[in-house]
């Protein structure tokens, strides 16, 4: 799981294409406006229980999942292990 200010080479496009998108779900509004240690936003990126926040983007999930298919050390995952791995860090 991504801490504050600890994000990786493989997912820095990812993240410059979310800071770029910039939108907010209503759903999500409301769970950075709570005072709590697991929701913040930082640098225009929204971190929801320590995990980047993906906005409802078909075109960004896509990349997501094109560029986090196939990784040189991991190999082609499957299915319910490729969730696993994206959702550790989206």
């Amino acid at each position: 799981m991504l801490k504050r200010n600890q994000i990786t080479v493989d997912n820095l496009d990812i993240v410059k294409e979310i800071h770029r998108n910039n939108t907010r779900e209503k759903e999500i509004q409301q769970v950075l406006k709570k005072e709590n240690r697991l929701s913040w936003e930082e640098n225009r990126i929204a971190y929801i229980e320590g995990r980047i926040y993906v906005p409802n983007n078909k075109r960004l999930k896509e990349k997501i999942l094109w560029e986090n298919h196939n990784v040189v050390d991991i190999g082609h995952p499957g299915l319910q292990r490729m969730i696993e791995l994206l959702k550790l860090n989206y």
